[in-house]
């Protein structure tokens, strides 16, 4: 498979083996005694433990944090800012997913901050509150292809307090490097391959059709889309396809370039259920996509006739519509949220949750509650 440096803005060090580039990207961003966040399922395996003994063999003294749940919370950030400190480390391997991804950029983020997280939610020009000076810097290495938080600026941190998901931005927040090795996705369960992948194509779709201005946004999001969906069944039918997990691994930095335009619906619902019920962030987008897609139509149908061409299918609103209702079924995506394990007991929270989170801004329609429900509804039951 094709290698390839990439500068998007950022420097993104892209194909097979180039995890062994580690060394040399730490030295790029300044880092000389690196902190490696990660979460608790990941940190025991070979494809960390690995990196480890790599880093060490070329003298890099590096230490490992992986008290990291798959919804992060805000707890497992002070947690990492403590060790970060007492440690002497002066920069962040952040690794895995996007949790691990995540806190590692805001464990790096916050280490030399004296204010409190929340003041630093991603509302207006919060961001200006931080100290850029306390900001340490990050090398990202994703081993999963969803969310695309090696690209992003931001972390999403969940308050426990209150159950509710919180973006957490910073411009500085971005990782120096990013090293994107398609041969480190190979060891994920299909689960994750399928939630992280369906993540990708949540982030390319509602960017594309976010309303507002953006055709650079949109250009990226359509081939992210086609890379999801040519990519996606070929590594969920045979995981040690390297060229297609790159494909992936592209796509979901291309959905996380796109979506400085805007997310909606998907991503509005799926983060309070995700809070709630503690379900995997990316399958609870798939699940939603298609109820969200039919609540959405009539703003979006003439733009997504335009996509499904682009993917060969027939014209169409309602072709693109029924190739992902089979993609999922491809993939055994859940088609309800009842098969999910999600009741309707918070139904009405969930509502009030849905309207005021970040993303429900960039739905192609308003999202009031009494259509955040709507949507909610037709995903417990399955009416598309």
């Amino acid at each position: 498979m094709t290698k390839a440096n990439w500068n998007y803005p950022t420097a993104v060090k892209f194909g097979p083996g180039r995890i062994a580039e580690l060394p040399e990207a730490l030295k790029a961003a300044g880092i000389s005694k690196p902190l490696l966040v990660t979460d608790a399922g990941l940190a025991s395996l070979p494809v960390t433990q690995n990196v480890l003994t790599q880093l060490k063999a070329a003298g890099i003294p590096v230490g490992l944090f992986a008290d990291v749940k798959p919804n992060p919370i805000s707890a497992n950030v002070e947690a990492g800012i403590k060790v970060l400190r007492e440690g002497g480390h002066d920069g962040v391997i952040a690794f895995g997913g996007g949790s691990g991804l995540d806190v590692g950029k805001v464990i790096a983020f916050m280490a030399g901050q004296t204010r409190p997280m929340w003041d630093f939610e991603d509302i207006g020009d919060w961001w200006t509150r931080a100290d850029p000076k306390g900001i340490f810097p990050v090398v990202a290495v994703p081993t999963t292809a969803g969310t695309g938080s090696e690209v992003g600026r931001a972390g999403v941190i969940t308050d426990e307090t209150t159950h509710t998901k919180k973006v957490i931005f910073h411009p500085l927040m971005m990782p120096k490097v990013v090293i994107a090795d398609p041969e480190l996705t190979v060891g994920m369960p299909k689960f994750i391959t399928v939630g992280t992948g369906m993540d990708a194509l949540a982030h390319c779709l509602e960017a594309y059709c976010a309303p507002g201005y953006h055709p650079l946004a949109d250009g990226i999001a359509v081939e992210g889309i086609r890379l999801v969906f040519e990519n996606l069944p070929k590594v969920h039918a045979d995981p040690t396809d390297v060229e297609a997990r790159g494909h992936m691994m592209s796509a979901a930095a291309m959905g996380a370039t796109a979506f400085q335009k805007g997310l909606g619906a998907i991503h509005a619902l799926s983060h309070p259920v995700g809070a709630l019920y503690d379900t995997h962030h990316g399958m609870t987008n798939a699940v939603f996509m298609p109820y969200v897609l039919a609540v959405n139509k009539a703003a979006i149908e003439a733009r997504i006739a335009r996509l499904a061409a682009y993917l060969g299918l027939a014209p169409s609103f309602e072709a693109f519509q029924h190739a992902v209702i089979g993609l999922r079924l491809r993939l055994d995506v859940p088609h309800t949220l009842a098969d999910f394990k999600v009741d309707g007991s918070k139904r009405d929270l969930i509502g009030d949750m849905a309207i005021v989170d970040p993303t429900a801004g960039g739905n192609p329609v308003e999202l009031t509650k009494d259509r955040a429900l709507e949507i909610f509804d037709r995903a417990m039951e399955g009416r598309v």
